[in-house]
């Protein structure tokens, strides 16, 4: 199937496209959902947290999708920005550090409206005090510095429906997305409590890097611009961490607790080279922050060094990108669709009785 901008497939409807939905049976049933915000380019922390995971599970057979959350870009914020650019950014990391199109699916949140059509019953499945409580919502809120927007509120619902609407059973995460996962279980559990079982409850997983903090000692965040984004050159990514913050002990040692900062370092070598940080410690030993911040340098250089020239490369044909993006949308299309008639006919909803239909579908039949 050749798939065009105007499709509507992946545009304004709800109909079924022409396309095969995600297969389920594969590797155990396991499915991995994952995403991002297209708010700026990813860093060593997004390489370390979850894309390296998602690309085990892809290298280990496991379907995996991928979520562009370009509406939750707004959350925390007045405009898109250059969204367009940076979903293509997006997609082109994504591929340059191992994601196979042919082997994945990626696709744009707003282009797939029956996700969006989940969020009703699933809105009505939380508390406004559950949602209040998230502590990811709330440490969003105010590093934004601004009044919490409902749209930011609701975010850990709109990534259930990003979740459950793909029928995923697994969520590579970074350490501070774990209480949106527990959100989607628990709304899994309970819209199968009232209505029918439905969703399985996906779970959590974490990888040997989950919380990777910037070069300031907070957590990395494009927010608060402390990162080593992945598309760094390796002088910039020299300057970044000539930057970064240590302390002024000359003897390096791998305390968490004590010495946050450094730990964090000798962590981002670690996980890259395989090493164990207290080894990596030991062979800087008495060089100071000076030589690990220049043998993190090294190690990130040379680790990212594939991953940049590709990226740079995909960057340069856009129509490549934009087809992967298109390809990706129609197949999410197909299953988020599937997934929203399984809702409709639990909750009886399924006024005209054919499985699949779209709610626009009964009226053109009927006419």
């Amino acid at each position: 199937m050749t798939i065009t901008i105007n499709d509507p497939a992946v545009a304004a409807t709800n109909s079924i496209p022409d396309v095969p939905p995600i297969p389920v049976e594969t590797a155990g049933g396991r499915r991995i959902v994952t995403g991002d915000r297209p708010t700026g380019p990813l860093h060593i922390g997004h390489y370390l947290g979850t894309l390296s995971n998602r690309v085990q599970l892809l290298e280990d057979g496991c379907p995996v999708t991928v979520v562009i959350a370009d509406y939750q870009v707004i959350t925390d914020r007045d405009g898109t920005g250059p969204l367009r650019d940076r979903v293509r950014t997006l997609i082109a990391e994504y591929l340059a550090a191992g994601i196979d199109p042919d082997r994945s699916v990626i696709f744009a949140h707003s282009l797939v409206p029956a996700l969006n059509q989940l969020l009703l019953p699933f809105l009505s499945l939380v508390s406004d005090a559950e949602l209040n409580r998230n502590p990811t919502v709330k440490a969003e809120a105010l590093a934004s510095r601004r009044s919490m927007s409902a749209l930011l509120l609701t975010y850990p619902v709109h990534q259930a429906a990003d979740i459950l609407g793909q029928h995923g059973t697994l969520v590579p995460v970074g350490k501070d997305q774990l209480p949106h996962v527990e959100l989607t279980r628990l709304i899994a559990r309970r819209f199968n409590d009232r209505y029918g079982t439905v969703f399985a409850e996906p779970e959590a997983l974490l990888s040997t890097t989950p919380a990777v903090q910037g070069i300031d000692g907070a957590k990395m965040s494009k927010t608060r611009g402390n990162t080593i984004p992945l598309g760094a050159t390796e002088d910039e990514t020299a300057a970044i961490l000539r930057s970064a913050r240590s302390d002024g002990l000359r003897r390096i040692t791998f305390d968490p607790v004590a010495r946050p900062q450094v730990a964090n370092l000798l962590t981002i070598v670690a996980a890259l080279t395989g090493d164990d940080p207290r080894q990596v410690a030991d062979q800087v030993g008495d060089g100071g922050a000076a030589a690990l911040k220049a043998l993190a340098t090294d190690v990130i250089n040379e680790s990212l060094r594939e991953l940049r020239r590709r990226r740079a490369e995909l960057l340069t044909d856009v129509g490549y990108l934009d087809g992967v993006l298109l390809d990706g949308s129609a197949r999410a299309t197909a299953t988020a669709v599937r997934t929203l008639d399984q809702v409709r006919r639990a909750m009886g909803m399924n006024y005209f009785g054919r499985a699949g239909a779209s709610p626009a579908g009964p009226f053109r039949q009927y006419r």
